[in-house]
């Protein structure tokens, strides 16, 4: 299931790691706090050898760790790496985009702030503005990485 990520392009990259249905409702449960296979498999009602195959196929990417929880026999649980953590955005982002074009009845999930109980938002942010912006007003520049010998 491991694919070689494209370096010449980060989406590419992202999307050879994390780009399947199957892994994205995996890391999905692993934010709400799912830990071991069984938990994924009856939260996903997802076949038990294709569970198996994403969750090492995430561990060896480094998004998810295996932890030893039990020895005998040995069970593990399956947690978010640093690596892991941050994708949370990129599944805000996508579940936001859900609930304005397929969410007929308004979101089926509110992500709020644990502190104070708000609805939270998603945005593109501008440091230097302090402001917002919108995806009409964001172009593409040749990043630090870029190989220009392609």
């Amino acid at each position: 299931m491991t694919t070689s990520p494209d370096h010449s392009c980060s989406i590419a990259a992202t999307l050879a790691v994390v780009g399947d249905r199957w892994s994205l409702l995996i890391l999905r449960q692993a934010f709400r706090g799912d830990r071991r296979f069984s938990e994924f498999a009856d939260e996903l009602g997802i076949a038990k050898n294709l569970l198996s195959s994403r969750l090492r196929s995430l561990v060896e990417s480094d998004v998810l760790e295996k932890v030893l929880y039990q020895e005998h026999p040995a069970r593990y649980e399956y947690r978010l790496t640093p690596r892991g953590l941050e994708l949370s955005g990129a599944l805000i982002a996508l579940m936001h985009w859900g609930d304005r074009w397929y969410a007929d009845g308004g979101p089926p999930t509110v992500l709020t702030h644990d502190a104070c109980g708000t609805a939270l938002q998603h945005h593109v942010w501008c440091p230097d503005c302090d402001s917002a912006v919108g995806p009409t007003q964001i172009r593409s520049t040749p990043g630090p990485g870029v190989n220009l010998n392609v």
